[in-house]
This record gives C-alpha cells, structure tokens and sequence, in this order.
C-alpha cells in the first residue's frame, strides 16, 4: 500500500511514517503540513491510504478528503485528531474517512486501524472481483444501466439464495443510498431518508436480519458440499466474517448448538463497498 500523510505538527509525520514503514510492508510515498499543497499532489499522485488531519489551517481535513474523494473515489482516507465532538466526527465520516486516529498518537491504535483500512480494501477487491464474476453468470451487465448498485447487489442476492426474502427488497433500496451518500450503514440516517419511525426502522433491520441469516444458512450449506470454492468462500467471508460462516456450517452439520451471527453493517457495507469499486 502506499501512504501519504498530512498534519501541520512535522513530528506527528515521522512518528506516523516509522510507525508505517516498520511494522508494514507498506510505503509512505509522500508527507506534508502544508494541506492545500497536499491536496495538489494527491490529485496528481498514486495513492491508496491517505492519513490526514482533522484541523489543518486553510484548508480543513475534512475539505481536503471532499475534494480528493470527487476525483479519485476510491482513495481511503484516516482521520487525526484530538477532537471529540461527534457532530464534527459524523461530517467526517460523511466526507468520506473510514476510521480515526486519536492524538496523542498510540501505537497500538495506529497499527489496528491501518490493518483494518487495508483489511477492507482487500475485502473490496475481492468482492468487487466476485461481483463481476455473478454478472457474467448472470449474463448481465450488458449495459451502462445494468451495472448499478442495486442491480449489482441483486445479482450476489440472487448469488447467495435470498432474493426471494422481504428483507432483500430493503437492502436493495438501502445499497443505492448508501452509494449516492457516500457513507456506510451507521452514519445513514434511514428514518430521514425513507420516513421511518424509529420503530419501523427495526422493523426493516429484522427483516434484512432474518434475510442475512438465510443468506449465511445457504452459504454454509455449499460450502460444505464444496469446500474448495475459493469464490465463494472469499465472499462469504467478506460479508459474514469466517467466524460465523464457520459456526454456520458446524451448527448445519449438527456439531454446535448455535450457528453464526448475523452482522447486519458488516453486510450492508461490504455490498455497497464492492459495488463503489465496480
């Protein structure tokens, strides 16, 4: 991976670079405390992870993460930062950063959120890998308006045995949202969007629940008739995590009492994440 770093404190620089370049086989390809500098070399620049601060002057993090997300989309961005007011942090994480860094700088923090951040972009090249392997089994995506979130979504559901669930109906209304706000499933603020009572809102989270799980049931199900599908265990193990596709398919074979867990996020987000790499 190859990182660039910008904060007006040149010792959070080095501190962040030797925490990169030792204990990552990564490279940090650019530094600066300048941030409207910054921001003409990212454009310009191959970049994948972009460690940025909150409060730079002239030009804020947040600003900067906005303008570089217009032209390259696909650039992960942390956030740095001492502050703690949520209203600012949801902004953040609005404009497009996927994890904060809290200052004072602490090692172990740094280190768990970069494994998470490139975690998630191998999880998004897998999947975006595995979309386009379901569209040419589907024959689709023979068009412009065949590849969109939805239609892309609708194929992994049709993929994984729940399009015919009610809860498959929402998460294809959800996918779109979440791609045209350009946020994950947390800070999507459902109740506004689709006019939901706090209560209807559960409503819909049961029903994509009860859908998931039927999702993760028949995925374990294969899986053990066919263990060495790499496909399909790379995707299931991107939106249902190992653990619970393992538990799945020892309850399904009757050697465990309880199967996996339904992890609601984790599967809206890495739909709509493969779908923004497509």
């Amino acid at each position: 991976m190859k990182y660039y770093i910008i904060d007006d404190d040149q010792s959070i620089l080095y501190v962040l670079q030797n925490i990169i370049e030792q204990n990552f086989n990564d490279e940090v390809v650019g530094m600066n405390d300048h941030s409207p500098a910054a921001l003409k070399e990212l454009l310009v620049r191959d970049v994948d992870i972009v460690l940025v601060d909150l409060l730079m002057p002239e030009l804020s993090g947040i600003e900067l993460v906005k303008q570089v997300k217009k032209i390259k989309p696909n650039t992960r961005f942390v956030m740095i930062s001492k502050v703690q007011d949520s209203e600012m942090r949801a902004k953040a994480y609005q404009a497009g950063i996927e994890f904060f860094i809290n200052k004072p700088i602490n090692l172990i923090e740094v280190k768990a959120v970069l494994e998470k951040v490139e975690q998630n972009m191998q999880m998004a090249s897998q999947l975006s890998s595995i979309s386009q392997m379901i569209n040419n089994f589907n024959h689709q995506a023979t068009s412009p308006q065949q590849t969109s979130p939805a239609d892309q979504a609708s194929a992994t559901l049709k993929y994984l045995g729940m399009a015919s669930e009610k809860g498959a109906t929402d998460i294809l209304q959800i996918i779109p949202l979440m791609r045209s706000h350009g946020t994950n499933y947390r800070n999507l603020n459902l109740n506004e969007l689709l006019g939901l009572t706090e209560h209807q809102k559960k409503v819909v989270e049961q029903r994509i629940r009860r859908a998931i799980k039927v999702g993760l049931a028949n995925t374990a199900n294969r899986l053990i008739d066919n263990p060495y599908d790499e496909q399909l265990s790379d995707l299931a193990n991107s939106l249902f995590g190992y653990e619970n596709v393992h538990g799945e398919m020892l309850y399904q074979q009757n050697k465990q009492k309880s199967g996996g867990r339904v992890n609601l996020q984790r599967f809206l987000d890495g739909l709509a994440d493969a779908d923004s790499v497509n």
